[in-house]
């Protein structure tokens, strides 16, 4: 098992799928020289014809995406969730409807890999954490992995799918190292994860951390603080927001009996809101005290480095939260 970076394991994903699939390739801006790592060495492996640069036109190359992925192609697009409001039209009224509109007889295989650069003074332009309006819309499987083997494995079954699948990659993870199990340690010789398995990071009795993204480190911080205090609380990463595992959620809650949830989205019609409705709805009898939702603040992001944090969850707000519960 070898410790590997974020980025890493987004390469690593991608190299394997395009060497097992030949119909697998992909295509976004500057991805022959890549910016971030993400492409490094594709050009060299798999030439031109498989490693496409685009126009910046998002519309354009999102819908070429889907057309390919039609006609039995395996598209991967890289893109920034900042940009993707410029291919809504493609995303939203063509990938995300045409397989219910053909009655089932179309598939589409491509997949979004969308960037979320928040956190780092890209301000409001260039800091969207746009998943929960993508989870409103049928058809479309939402994918927010929180550490390296995740990321790996979740991008190898979404390539693998028969959806459309957007992959939430968080910027805030970009050069987190974590344990990536070596192929040849697994079962079938590779790292493949499946969709809407959640997984437990952490056990507890006392409180119910769900944490989204990035907000999965955070959750595992505070859990890791508040033992030191005698407060015992479970940790759990959904890995998928469509599919969600709902199942393990509510199972969590049925045992700690309270709940909360941190999401760096925005806090109005969040994952957060998606997460607690369902159990306000569907457990609420389990419930000891009222849900917690810590995440963004309902602004935009501010560019100044003294404003910026102030919108996000962080540890210090999610340990107040599981505090407030333990004291209804």
């Amino acid at each position: 098992m070898a410790q590997t970076v974020f980025i890493e394991a987004i390469n690593q994903a991608i190299i394997e799928e395009m060497k097992r699939d030949e119909n697998v390739f992909i295509m976004g801006e500057d991805i022959r020289r890549p910016v971030y790592g993400a492409t490094a060495n594709l050009l060299s492996e798999f030439g031109e014809k498989r490693v496409l640069d685009t126009p910046l036109s998002e519309n354009g190359f999102f819908g070429a995406a889907i057309g390919a992925s039609l006609v039995g192609m395996r598209p991967i697009v890289e893109t920034l969730t900042s940009f993707m409001w410029v291919g809504m039209d493609q995303l939203i009224s063509q990938a995300a409807k045409m397989r219910y509109m053909f009655g089932g007889q179309a598939t589409l295989p491509v997949v979004y890999r969308a960037s979320m650069f928040y956190g780092g003074g890209s301000a409001a332009h260039h800091s969207d954490r746009s998943y929960p309006m993508f989870m409103n819309m049928p058809g479309i499987k939402i994918i927010v992995p929180s550490n390296p083997a995740d990321m790996k494995g979740l991008l190898k079954s979404a390539v693998r799918d028969n959806d459309p699948c957007i992959v939430f990659e968080d910027g805030t993870l970009a050069g987190m190292r974590g344990e990536v199990p070596d192929n040849q340690d697994l079962p079938g010789d590779e790292l493949v994860v499946p969709f809407g398995q959640a997984e437990m990071v952490r056990e507890g009795t006392d409180c119910t951390i769900v944490g989204v993204a990035g907000g999965v480190n955070i959750a595992a911080s505070v859990s890791d603080q508040l033992a030191q205090e005698g407060i015992s609380v479970e940790v759990i990463d959904p890995r998928t927001l469509v599919p969600l595992d709902k199942k393990t959620i509510l199972n969590s809650v049925e045992k700690t009996g309270r709940l909360v949830i941190t999401d760096p989205a925005h806090k109005v019609c969040s994952a957060a809101s998606e997460i607690a409705s369902i159990v306000a709805e569907e457990g609420f009898w389990s419930l000891q005290a009222p849900i917690q939702k810590v995440a963004s603040e309902q602004v935009h992001i501010p560019y100044t480095p003294a404003l910026e944090p102030h919108v996000y969850p962080d540890v210090d707000k999610v340990t107040a939260a599981v505090k407030r519960t333990l004291e209804s």
